[in-house]
């Protein structure tokens, strides 16, 4: 994770990734990694207050990660420190097309994550909150996301980026995460298996998610695509993006630019077709570079959206 930041927007607002901080290890080194860091990393390059809530170890990676945090702009603060378990890590390895294969550590830091009263106060504050599955594997941090969430005012953007890649997932765990979201993102593979798993069936994607939305009173349910774009739907609007044509170094990290840049527009109350194309572009660009958070300037960023 490598970035260069300015002061914030004055139009920022306070972005919380709450879960899983990771470091990312490769064959040739490691990288700073874990959707809701990845995501708190762009949304800093948007101009947004970004805070990570998670739990390192005592340990050299953990000092490591709060230093990278530090020097992104990113808030790091938030993130606890634990005597006990590890700072978590991940075997990575690339596939032909850019596809990342993921062998995560048991037992790590993040898995002990505790509602604080400093963390609850941050829920408090929070505009935007973006939290997933693999964070919610134990039971503690299970139940230290879900009230995180749960605190968050009437009015915040909680986005749940649902990323099954992993084997840490329930029907109960989809379901109490559905029902305190207001958005919900999947890729289309994703949301096939979490149909089956909550019992919905339907002949389309489209008729999937406006299900969804009615059985859980979600304002918008989003679809990745890859290089294929992807599909918002919300009760009345229906918005589909055809993707671009990129070069890929790889995919990690490509959902949580689309999910940081689609919070970042909605909470400006941009048109879904502004936060489409957004999403979009940023995803695109974070393919073509290595790694989940490419080093950036909030300037290089604001050319990639070109002016959106």
């Amino acid at each position: 994770m490598a970035g260069e930041t300015d002061d914030y927007a004055t139009d920022a607002r306070t972005v919380v990734g709450l879960g899983e901080l990771i470091w990312d290890m490769f064959p040739e080194g490691r990288s700073m990694g874990g959707a809701p860091s990845n995501f708190a990393y762009q949304s800093r390059l948007l101009g947004n207050r970004s805070v990570v809530a998670s739990r390192v170890g005592d340990d050299e990676l953990g000092r490591e990660a709060l230093g990278v945090l530090g020097r992104a702009g990113v808030e790091a603060g938030y993130v606890q420190v634990d005597s006990k378990h590890p700072t978590g890590t991940v075997e990575v390895e690339i596939g032909e097309r850019g596809e990342p294969r993921f062998t995560v550590n048991p037992n790590s830091a993040w898995d002990y994550l505790e509602l604080s009263p400093r963390l609850a106060e941050l829920a408090r504050q929070a505009d935007a909150v973006c939290f997933g599955t693999l964070g919610q594997r134990h039971p503690r941090a299970r139940g230290t996301i879900l009230s995180f969430v749960g605190l968050t005012p009437p009015g915040a953007l909680r986005l749940f980026d649902v990323n099954l890649r992993h084997s840490f997932f329930s029907a109960d765990m989809l379901v109490k995460s559905l029902e305190l979201a207001s958005i919900v993102k999947f890729n289309s593979d994703e949301l096939s298996v979490a149909a089956g798993m909550l019992g919905l069936h339907a002949s389309s994607e489209e008729e999937l998610s406006r299900r969804l939305i009615a059985q859980y009173d979600l304002d918008l349910v989003a679809i990745t695509r890859g290089e294929k774009g992807s599909l918002l739907l919300t009760e009345g609007r229906r918005v589909e993006h055809l993707g671009q044509r990129v070069k890929v170094a790889d995919t990690i990290g490509c959902g949580d630019a689309f999910a940081a840049a689609l919070a970042h527009c909605l909470l400006r109350g941009l048109s879904l077709e502004t936060a489409s194309e957004a999403a979009n572009r940023l995803g695109a660009w974070v393919a073509t570079q290595s790694g989940a958070t490419p080093r950036a300037t909030p300037q290089m960023i604001e050319e990639i959206l070109g002016g959106l």
